[in-house]
């Protein structure tokens, strides 16, 4: 295409799909438009991975700090300051926004264009896209718009200047009493992160359980780990009302044993994620999504709409930025005319509590669902030498094994450095090869790797 505002391909978001997408192509001999409404890196960089995990560092020394008798070590006073704390986080997620904007800003292709994006129709076969006060003109159009907070509607709550993930590192004032609603990956890691800090937390689910996908064994082991700490939960409780008065804000829970009562300081909403699709104009171009605002694609990520495809969280599946990344290699085979990757691949995830929750694949209870005939270890992780040595004994390690052909089916680490260990058995899925590779290596002592060889020595 020519002309200044005509584009082969626009990318409507900068997140971690449309970043690197946009230079591949570009470097592959398109020209094309790289779209952000606000800030560079999306949710990963600006308010998710990067900086929870900087701060769950810091929270993390301050616990190992407060353990120091353990190691015969005397440490009468850990302080905390918590806006230093923020302050780290902030400075490294600034870090990596500035990376981006310093690869973008010197170049026209990719072309880096701030506003909000939205399709006005066809033109001639391409794509009409207002981006802010002008209009470009695009041959396909990839979005990669990411998701926001899901806000429940509990009476009172938009009365309320409460936490959520997009806004929790503009609250400098360490929290009294915080409630966190929703017992997911968010809710967990931040409750962990909080109580670490010095507040006082409670956690309220709706579900049975937290962490709705995992076990029952494994969410339950979790949860006791995290109570060990102080942090306080309520399961099977629905938060009916929420009502602030003289600096407190009172909840109003429905749960098994009738109506109760929590008063808390601060509230943290963490309830799952809403698609950021409802001002996209997608009808304008007859682009299909779900009641969720999920945009509905195939597994090549192409949307009902030739010429139009779909990365990153709003594309369904799961939401993870490994998963973002890797739809950008997708999406490269598909656009550069190669088509040969696709939506079919091992993805694993983790919570980062302490001790980390590493996953792959199905859990034992899909597992019996599918009928397959299965065999399962369990291994404590105070039964490694290293995680002795070192302090860290709490947790487990699971895996599902299909009886007839030895590959593994799932695994879940509840460990120390559980996000790491897991990608054994990722890699042993991806290579499709048997769990007694791992059985039979020889693998260093004392090392924690030696505890997802010792899970695979024994299956009931």
């Amino acid at each position: 295409m020519t002309g200044n505002n005509r584009f082969d391909v626009l990318i409507m978001g900068a997140g971690q799909a449309g970043i690197p997408l946009a230079h591949a192509l570009a470097k592959a001999g398109k020209r094309v438009a790289l779209v952000e409404e606000k800030h560079l890196g999306g949710s990963c960089v600006n308010f998710g991975c990067t900086p929870t995990k900087a701060v769950i560092a810091s929270a993390h020394v301050a616990h190992l700090a407060r353990r120091g008798i353990e190691f015969g070590l005397r440490i009468p006073v850990v302080e905390i300051d918590f806006p230093a704390v923020l302050a780290r986080a902030k400075r490294i997620l600034m870090e990596s926004r500035n990376g981006l904007q310093r690869d973008l800003e010197n170049t026209d292709n990719p072309k880096l264009l701030f506003g909000s994006a939205r399709f006005e129709g066809r033109d001639n076969g391409a794509f009409r896209v207002a981006v802010g006060n002008c209009v470009v003109v695009a041959g396909q159009v990839v979005l990669d718009t990411g998701t926001r907070s899901t806000i429940p509607p509990i009476d009172g709550l938009d009365q309320l200047n409460f936490i959520c993930a997009e806004n929790w590192l503009e609250s400098t004032e360490l929290p009294q009493h915080l409630a966190i609603i929703g017992g997911g990956y968010i809710g967990l890691e931040m409750s962990q992160f909080y109580r670490r800090m010095g507040s006082r937390v409670t956690v309220i689910e709706e579900g049975g359980q937290v962490a709705g996908h995992e076990d029952q064994d494994v969410a339950r082991a979790l949860q006791r780990l995290l109570e060990t700490e102080g942090i306080e939960f309520h399961l099977n409780a629905e938060v009916k009302r929420v009502k602030t008065y003289d600096g407190s804000t009172t909840l109003l829970l429905e749960g098994d044993n009738g109506l109760s009562e929590i008063k808390a300081s601060h509230v943290f909403v963490a309830t799952g994620r809403t698609p950021n699709t409802d001002d996209l104009g997608l009808d304008t171009v007859g682009v299909k999504v779900s009641e969720r605002g999920i945009v509905e694609a195939n597994e090549r990520l192409a949307t009902s709409v030739k010429g139009v495809w779909v990365a990153g969280d709003i594309r369904g599946g799961p939401m993870f930025t490994h998963t973002s990344w890797d739809d950008y290699r997708i999406l490269l085979s598909q656009l550069t005319g190669d088509g040969s990757r696709t939506t079919d691949r091992v993805v694993p995830y983790a919570i980062f509590t302490d001790p980390q929750l590493g996953r792959v694949g199905m859990t034992e209870s899909e597992a019996r669902n599918s009928r397959k005939e299965i065999k399962v270890s369990r291994y404590d992780m105070k039964s490694n030498g290293r995680a002795r040595e070192f302090g860290d004994t709490e947790g487990f390690i699971k895996v599902v094994v299909d009886a007839e052909t030895d590959r593994i089916l799932g695994a879940a680490v509840l460990a120390t450095e559980g996000a790491e260990l897991v990608h054994m058995y990722v890699d042993l899925r991806n290579a499709d090869a048997p769990y007694t590779v791992i059985r039979d290596a020889i693998h260093i002592h004392p090392t924690l790797a030696e505890a997802v060889q010792s899970a695979l020595t024994s299956f009931e």
